[in-house]
């Protein structure tokens, strides 16, 4: 596609950025549906939705736990953001993060 902008006139030249900024962004819409499809169907090989993996991104992006409550290893913490009451009572209680190591 060879265009001699230079013979353009403003109008035509203003016409030719809305055109090229419409099929800019039909062109982008196509792209991010193929690129959903993709993400499915590799999604889909592993045995999930879409959806599954994005909600298990979202909910899990704490980081892994590092410590635990020895009276309850269910309660962890990642060691990043205020820590949890079980931390402060057993630092209170002479216990180091050490101590709560997993």
């Amino acid at each position: 596609m060879s265009l001699n902008l230079e013979t353009l006139t403003r109008d035509e030249l203003i016409k030719l950025i809305a055109d090229a900024q419409k099929a800019l962004k039909t062109v982008d819409a196509r792209r991010l549906a193929e690129a959903k499809l993709a993400a499915e169907k590799a999604a889909k090989e592993f045995g999930f939705s879409l959806d599954e993996v994005y909600d298990a991104n979202a909910k899990g992006s704490k980081g892994a736990p590092k410590y635990a409550n020895p009276a309850d290893a269910s309660q962890t913490w990642t060691g990043r953001g205020r820590k949890p009451n079980w931390v402060i009572a057993a630092l209170e209680s002479g216990k180091s993060l050490d101590d709560l190591a997993i």
